[in-house]
């Protein structure tokens, strides 16, 4: 009997962190629970056990602090968990997204006239009919409940209690409360512990782009709770707010020695998610790009046969593609200027209309990685003299963004002496491929794909990421125009490659935890790459297109971009380096070329080409 009573005991102790913050825990429960389920319908639902022991470790810290502090420090806990939650779910009703360091980002760089603008425009009663409904009747009822302890507390009057019915209660209740909470804690260790560690490892990353590629993993960290998207968000943007501290520091650093303008308007468009193997320039059966097809017979374009990206992730690229730093380089990217900075500095009047890098709301987070640099207003005042505001459905956008830049003349092509670097962005080939085209712009069907070994849904997918291909042929064809007149040259480029059910294998988007082989690297990591020089670019330049043309075979990665765009202008800086100019005799074809920076292309393709050859001897 006496080991029972121990026993018993024990089992009890387990329940005693809950017992003594039991209106906090019930409450601060309930609240949890009910932004997780409302906010994040699609969150596991193991999330339940995984707050019961947050709660309880919270509550265990609180119960080994002295009372007099621990009803302050609840207090406070209160006011951060009720906050967080109601930010969280008003960004869930109005932009349709949980809190983001988008979010914060934006919040800390409104004024108090606009957050006070913002509010009266935002806030009504119409909310309380929504889910922020739900968090305030939890408010309501945790406040009538507090109200109503201190009422009780404060009277006179005790009622008469059967003491000895309590103890028997709690004897029995609270062994079979603590095994209860044993066992919610197991299933919440047991189930949940690789999402503890997740959480761990992606707040000991340190910088942003880390923290997005941890995001591609399949055992990414579920933030399950408002309180852990604000902590990530404020993590986020103190890891970007670092980088951004380093390349203002470049800026500084900036240095151009002389320009001969040798291309006085240069056009790069960037294309997105763009599979290379789905184009006709590069052997595909299909007719997707035809209008560049009959520019290439024209002898209009020289198309590059051998260009990859150094990342799957746009963000990544797009560090890697703006900054003058190159893969193997010594620092990190951050620590060097971005090439439009150089270009205004040599005297090129430079625009960026983009299709997704605008800092918005609902933006992801991995469009905070790629463009929270491009969206600094000191470092886009550096870089751009002119960039568009809006986003687009279709790319269709992005020349009608460019239209009006002209229109309005913030944009400029009078020959008088004016030099334009002209950077433009497509949504391109982005997933879900059927909300990249017009409705009435998809030849491409499902039945015109082979049957064996595809279903339906398939298919559909290749037919609309075909008719993506497809429409983006038209837009490029139309930036073309826009320069046929023009000294011009049109660079393009995709920012990476896509899965498109490649070598029969059931997959699209991109397998970002996957091994870099060449498989991978062939579908994820191959590019197009083309560039086209108007009719006056080749008679002022001759030497230069007959470069262009004899560089188009040499192999390339992206990352070097800057240093043959700076050759094309003519600019003189410290920062070239001719070895990674293609077009250049002192161009180092045999430099490693790492994929995510880790494997070398070369050698997976000289792998590769040793195999098809012994197999074609065989």
């Amino acid at each position: 009997m006496k080991y029972l009573s121990i026993v018993l005991r024990l089992l009890g102790s387990i329940f005693t962190p809950i017992r003594k913050n039991a209106a906090f825990f019930l409450f601060m429960y309930v609240l949890g629970y009910t932004c997780n389920r409302v906010s994040t319908p699609n969150s596991s639902e193991l999330g339940a056990f995984e707050l019961f022991v947050d709660l309880y470790a919270l509550c265990l810290l609180l119960t080994f602090i002295p009372w007099r502090f621990r009803r302050w420090i609840r207090a406070v806990l209160y006011v951060v968990f009720y906050a967080t939650s109601l930010v969280d779910m008003y960004c869930v009703v109005k932009f349709n997204t949980t809190f983001s360091p988008t979010m914060l980002l934006l919040m800390s760089e409104t004024t108090g006239r606009e957050a006070a603008e913002f509010l009266r425009s935002y806030l009504g009663w119409n909310l309380v009919g929504s889910e922020i409904g739900w968090i305030l009747l939890i408010l309501a009822l945790h406040i009538v409940y507090s109200i109503a302890i201190v009422c009780i507390r404060g009277r006179e009057y005790k009622p008469r209690i059967n003491h000895e019915l309590l103890l028997r209660l709690r004897m029995v209740s609270l062994p079979l409360l603590g095994i209860l909470s044993l066992y919610i804690i197991e299933r919440g260790v047991t189930d949940r512990l690789d999402n503890k560690k997740a959480l761990l490892r992606m707040m000991s990353y340190k910088n942003v782009g880390d923290v997005e590629r941890e995001l591609t993993r399949k055992d990414r960290v579920d933030l399950y709770l408002p309180v852990y998207r604000f902590a990530f968000s404020v993590f986020a943007n103190e890891l970007a707010s670092k980088q951004i501290d380093h390349l203002t520091t470049a800026t500084e650093k900036v240095e151009v020695d002389s320009c001969s303008f040798r291309t006085p308007n240069i056009v790069v468009v960037i294309g997105e998610s763009y599979n290379r193997h789905h184009s006709q320039l590069y052997g595909y059966e299909r007719p997707t790009t035809p209008r560049q097809l009959a520019r290439n017979k024209k002898g209009q374009m020289e198309v590059f046969s051998d260009v990859v990206s150094p990342y799957n992730l746009t963000s990544f690229v797009f560090k890697n593609i703006f900054s003058l730093y190159a893969v193997g380089d010594s620092g990190e990217w951050c620590d060097y200027p971005l090439f439009p900075e150089l270009f205004r500095e040599a005297g090129y009047r430079v625009t960026f209309v983009t299709n997704q890098f605008q800092t918005r709301a609902n933006e992801a987070v991995y469009d905070f990685s790629g463009g929270f640099f491009l969206n600094h207003p000191e470092l886009s005042k550096a870089m751009f003299d002119v960039r568009n505001e809006k986003l687009h459905r279709y790319d269709s956008g992005v020349l009608s963004d460019y239209d009006k830049l002209l229109t309005d003349g913030r944009l400029s092509f009078d020959g008088k002496g004016e030099h334009n670097l002209v950077i433009l962005h497509l949504m391109g080939q982005h997933v879900n491929y059927r909300d990249r085209t017009p409705r009435n712009r998809k030849p491409f069907t499902y039945d015109q794909y082979p049957s064996e070994g595809f279903k339906r849904g398939e298919r559909r997918i290749m037919a609309d990421y075909d008719n993506a291909v497809l429409y983006n042929d038209s837009i490029v064809d139309a930036i073309i125009q826009r320069f046929e007149d023009k000294e011009a040259i049109v660079l393009y480029f995709g920012d990476h490659g896509e899965e498109c059910y490649g070598d029969g294998l059931h997959v699209f988007g991109r397998l970002h935890s996957a091994e870099v082989d060449y498989r991978l690297a062939h579908e994820e990591f191959e590019i197009p790459f083309w560039i086209w020089c108007s009719r006056k670019m080749a008679k002022a330049q001759p030497q230069l297109v007959k470069e262009i043309r004899e560089a188009r075979n040499k192999p390339y990665m992206t990352d070097r971009l800057p240093h043959l765009l700076l050759y094309l202008a003519g600019i003189s800086s410290p920062f070239y380096k001719e070895e990674y100019n293609p077009l250049s005799t002192l161009y180092d074809e045999y430099k490693p070329r790492l994929l995510k920076n880790s494997v070398d292309y070369n050698i997976l393709k000289r792998k590769h080409d040793d195999q098809e050859s012994e197999s074609k001897q065989q």
